[in-house]
C-alpha cells in the first residue's frame, strides 16, 4: 500500500482536467473521473490488494460532487498519514480564457447553471482558494492547447530514464481520410495487401500470420531497416530543435492490415530507444 501512487487532478472547470486524467491513463495509471470523495479511502484500499497489482492511480475530484470541498482535506490528511503517495495537482486558468472555452463548447458551468459565467468562475476560484493552496503542483493552462498539457502531465510524471519526446504512431485508413494532427505520414500501401489473400482477409495486423505476409513480402524487411535507419537520423535531429512530441501516421487502404504492421513495429523500435510511445489504431475496427 506504501508504495502506491495516488494522484488528484482537480482545479477550475473548463482547465483542462479532463485531458489531464486521459493523458495519465495513456502512460498507465488506472483513472477514475469525478469519484466521490467520500469513497476515496475504501477505493484505494481495495487498489491496493495485492491481487490487483495497481500501483498508479490518478482521479479527477472537484466541485462537481457535492461534499468535495467540505470533506476532502481531512481525507487527504488522512489518506497521507497512512502512507499513501498523495499528489494533488492544481488545473488553473485565467477568467478569460475560461470564458472562452465555455463559449466555444457551449457546456453549462456547474456554479453557473442560469445566471453569470464570469459569477460562476469567480465563485469557484474563491472556494477552491484553500485547495489551490494545498497542492502539490498548480499548472496553469491558459496558453496550452490539448496536446502541450498532454506533454506537460506527461513530463511530471514519466520516468527520468525516458527520453524526452513523447512519440505518437497512428495507423490509418485512406478511405477514411488522413489524420489532421500528422506530423509525418508513411504510405505502406507498396505493400502487398493481406485483404486479397481469402485466409488472411479475416485477421488484422496484429495476427502473426498477417504480420509475416506483409514483412517477407519483397522489399518488406528491406523497408523496415530503411525506415528505422531514417527515424533513428530524424527523431534525435527533432529534439536538438526542441521538439516535445512527434506524431507519425502509417497508412494503407483500410487501415486494417498493412498500417498497423508497420505501425506495432515502428512503436517497438522506439520504445525499444527509450521514447514514451503512444500506439493508435485509428481506423482497425471500421468495416
Amino acid at each position: 500500500m506504501q508504495a502506491m501512487q495516488v494522484v488528484i487532478i482537480t482545479g477550475l472547470s473548463g482547465s483542462g482536467k479532463s485531458t489531464a486524467i486521459r493523458a495519465l491513463e495513456d502512460i498507465g495509471f488506472f483513472c477514475v473521473d469525478n469519484l466521490p470523495v467520500i469513497l476515496l479511502p475504501e477505493f484505494l484500499a481495495i487498489q491496493s490488494a495485492p491481487a490487483k497489482g495497481v500501483s498508479q492511480v490518478a482521479m479527477v475530484m472537484d466541485l462537481r460532487e457535492n461534499e468535495f470541498l467540505e470533506k476532502y482535506q481531512q481525507i487527504f490528511v488522512q489518506l497521507k498519514e497512512k502512507g499513501y503517495r498523495i499528489e494533488i495537482i492544481f488545473l488553473d486558468a485565467s477568467d478569460e480564457t475560461i470564458l472562452h472555452r465555455f463559449s466555444e463548447t457551449r457546456r453549462v458551468h456547474p456554479l453557473a447553471p442560469r445566471g453569470s459565467l464570469l459569477d460562476g468562475i469567480r465563485l469557484e476560484k474563491e472556494k477552491l482558494a484553500p485547495l489551490k493552496r494545498m497542492a502539490d503542483k498548480i499548472i496553469d493552462t491558459s496558453s496550452c492547447n490539448v496536446h502541450q498539457l498532454k506533454d506537460i502531465i506527461q513530463r511530471h510524471f514519466l520516468s527520468a530514464a525516458t527520453k524526452s519526446m513523447i512519440i505518437q504512431v497512428v495507423s490509418f485508413g485512406y478511405r477514411y481520410g488522413l489524420p489532421v494532427d500528422a506530423d509525418m505520414i508513411l504510405d505502406v500501401r507498396f505493400l502487398p495487401n493481406p485483404h486479397f489473400v481469402e485466409e488472411l482477409r479475416p485477421f488484422n495486423g496484429h495476427d502473426a500470420r498477417v504480420r509475416d505476409y506483409v514483412l517477407e513480402s519483397e522489399g518488406g524487411r528491406e523497408f523496415t531497416v530503411k525506415l528505422f535507419d531514417f527515424m533513428d537520423f530524424l527523431i534525435p535531429m527533432y529534439e536538438k530543435e526542441g521538439k516535445s512530441r512527434f506524431t507519425v501516421a502509417v497508412g494503407c487502404t483500410g487501415g486494417h492490415h498493412r498500417s498497423v504492421v508497420i505501425a506495432n513495429l515502428l512503436g517497438a523500435h522506439f520504445a525499444e530507444r527509450d521514447y514514451f510511445v503512444n500506439i493508435t489504431h485509428r481506423d482497425i475496427g471500421k468495416s
